[in-house]
């Protein structure tokens, strides 16, 4: 968990609050596909995080569809 936590941390503080928020409130309520799907999205780049969570892009690859809709879902109620 601490390594996810670590993850979660970003350069942009919009980032930080949304991943760090969905990790506490949401990630053990998701299947283990939606898990390594989260854990799999961290690994991409602060602005790529941003488009897709913030301003509402499509990622290009069709594998982050489902849990950047999870994530934007989560972070519309707390944003």
């Amino acid at each position: 968990m601490e390594q996810l936590r670590w993850a979660c941390r970003r350069g942009m503080l919009e980032l930080d609050i949304i991943l760090n928020d969905f990790l506490d409130a949401q990630y053990f309520t998701l299947t283990g596909y939606q898990q390594k799907s989260f854990e799999n999205l961290l690994s991409r780049t602060d602005q790529e995080l941003f488009r897709w969570l913030v301003h509402h892009e499509v990622p290009s690859d069709s594998t982050y569809f489902e849990i950047t809709d999870l994530v934007k879902t989560y972070a519309s109620r707390i944003i």
